[in-house]
């Protein structure tokens, strides 16, 4: 890698994202060797040593830190990897903005549209390279869906829906707060499934089908105290357990989500679909390189749903993997990212999405709390220009 352009990454937060993050990082230089620019894994940064420590030696840091801001302030460090919980994001990377330091931040962006905007206006302010791993976008089937909407195959849109339906917080038992549950504490994450679940399915629909208008939402919470870790008493659970909305995009479609974590036997079932004028795509995480397609120009009798393997060459992404009729994971679409991460720096485009376009995906989201709250339909105020 003598002739490579390397930039320096120091990843804040060695949890669950921390690692799949990191996977992306190493797996980037085998199979994308071609790019100018690569990562080194510089510095991982947890609060507790032996964390840090142990999470460096595993994964290939070349250091550690217990304190974040030390992660910024150091010179050998060129890029920020926020995978901190929500109540973090917005401190951690103004800081890095104001450092010179390239960022890329976990989703949601942040907890409120009032903390995305302040992120937003550093970056921007700064001229940093940043993106926010809405990682769905990159699993090739999803990005097959896009490139067939942005074709006109389907011709004019009428409807997207998706869900994203899992069942692990269905026990009272389950506390809030603390490493393993602090998304069950609204202030560690500011919302429930709307910021967890639904903001991934937003940002995908926005990105495929353009921006949404406004929005009407009941959201349920069902289990309405639970102990906190810190104080070790019963609490008012502020986060919501389940989520619908419905919506207008931009372009005249109507929208339809639900997400919730109370869908006894579902663990991760994100599914979308997409009707228009004259053909239908319809996608499900748990077959992930396959998209179905439906398309009414087929001849009567042998007009049907067709199920298109993804994993041609001629596929988004495939040709950097195996053989045609082989799959791929979850963890490629993270790959995926961190690869055209650092193509951008060569090319000079933007990574999508950036923290503008996360900024109005976090309008929707907001909007969604606020229809559920006030039980009326509201704006969005979203200014989705984002054409990739």
């Amino acid at each position: 890698m003598s002739n490579k352009k390397l930039i320096r990454v120091g990843l804040i937060g060695t949890g669950l994202m921390g690692r799949i993050h990191t996977n992306g990082y190493k797996r980037v230089p085998d199979f994308f060797s071609e790019q100018e620019y690569q990562p080194v894994l510089q510095a991982c940064c947890s609060r507790r040593e032996e964390k840090a420590k142990a999470f460096a030696e595993q994964w290939g840091y070349a250091s550690y830190e217990t304190d974040w801001k030390r992660i910024i302030e150091r010179d050998d460090i060129d890029a920020v990897d926020i995978c901190t919980p929500n109540d973090s994001h917005a401190e951690i990377a103004i800081a890095a903005a104001k450092a010179g330091k390239m960022i890329l931040c976990e989703k949601p962006l942040a907890r409120t549209v009032a903390e995305a905007e302040g992120m937003l206006k550093a970056v921007e302010e700064a001229g940093v390279k940043n993106t926010v791993w809405y990682n769905y976008r990159r699993i090739p089937a999803v990005t097959l869906a896009k490139n067939i909407v942005a074709s006109g195959k389907l011709g004019q849109i009428f409807h997207y829906r998706a869900n994203f339906l899992q069942d692990w917080t269905i026990n009272p038992d389950l506390p809030q707060g603390g490493d393993g549950t602090w998304r069950l504490d609204v202030d560690a994450a500011g919302s429930g499934v709307t910021g967890d679940l639904l903001a991934h399915c937003v940002d995908t629909a926005m990105w495929i089908n353009g921006g949404i208008k406004d929005v009407s939402a009941v959201t349920e919470t069902f289990i309405k105290e639970r102990v906190h870790t810190t104080t070790g008493e019963k609490q008012k659970v502020g986060i919501d357990d389940a989520c619908i909305f419905h919506c207008h995009f931009d372009n005249g479609s109507l929208g339809l989500f639900e997400a919730t974590r109370y869908a006894r036997g579902h663990k991760a079932l994100y599914t979308l679909e997409i009707n228009g004028e004259h053909a239908s795509i319809r996608w499900d995480l748990h077959d992930l390189t396959r998209l179905e397609y439906f398309d009414h120009s087929d001849e009567g009798k042998v007009r049907g749903w067709r199920s298109i393997h993804v994993t041609d060459g001629d596929h988004p992404y495939m040709h950097r993997w195996w053989i045609p009729g082989t799959s791929i994971g979850y963890e490629h679409s993270f790959i995926h990212q961190v690869a055209d991460f650092f193509l951008s720096l060569q090319t000079g485009e933007p990574c999508h999405p950036t923290f503008r376009d996360a900024f109005e995906t976090q309008k929707v989201c907001e909007a969604v709390i606020d229809s559920a709250n006030d039980r009326t339909w509201k704006d969005t105020g979203v200014e989705w220009v984002e054409k990739v």
